[in-house]
């Protein structure tokens, strides 16, 4: 089943989570990863240069999963989900979607802060559209490394609350991302 049906997700909304989930981690220990290499460390330039097409490529993944979920049913949340449940989850995943968003516009601001665009897997390049100083700069930094942090905390409780589902209350809510007949 390619799409959504009103019972379970289908491969595309599945792919795109699992996509973005992998993307996250990813990106979460390269940008770890990167805060502590030194210029003359042999991957100074390799890991950003992974780090900035992935984060391009999460954020192709979100415009799509945006327009997927749009254009797709949603799968009704299970009559054993108590109200607050649903509620939680439909703002957990909008602060989600949103995270990624603001993580990925500052992530671009600042690879793009000197004026130079950001080359996409030696595809192409994704053009610098402003141009800040060093001051704007380090604050949109800190702005991305506190979000990615906000964000890695909220999958992983995301996460969580999946597991405790599965695993306590037993029902199909995790199921219903992973692929079945």
């Amino acid at each position: 089943m390619i799409r959504n049906t009103n019972k379970a997700y289908g491969l595309i909304s599945a792919i795109l989570h699992w996509g973005m989930a992998a993307a996250l981690v990813s990106l979460f220990a390269a940008g770890l990863y990167m805060t502590e290499l030194t210029y003359y460390d042999s991957l100074y330039h390799v890991v950003p240069w992974w780090h900035k097409s992935i984060g391009l490529l999460m954020l192709a993944l979100l415009i799509i999963r945006i327009f997927w979920i749009l254009s797709n049913p949603k799968p009704q949340p299970l009559s054993s989900h108590k109200p607050w449940e649903r509620a939680l989850a439909k703002h957990s995943h909008r602060l989600l979607y949103l995270l990624v968003l603001v993580l990925c516009i500052s992530g671009y601001l600042i690879s793009t802060a000197k004026g130079k665009g950001i080359e996409f897997f030696n595809w192409f390049e994704v053009p610098a559209l402003v141009e800040l100083n060093a001051d704007k700069t380090d604050f949109i930094g800190e702005i991305h490394f506190y979000l990615a942090w906000t964000l890695i905390i909220m999958a992983t409780l995301h996460a969580a609350a999946a597991l405790k589902h599965h695993f306590i209350d037993r029902d199909k809510t995790l199921t219903n991302i992973f692929l079945r007949k």
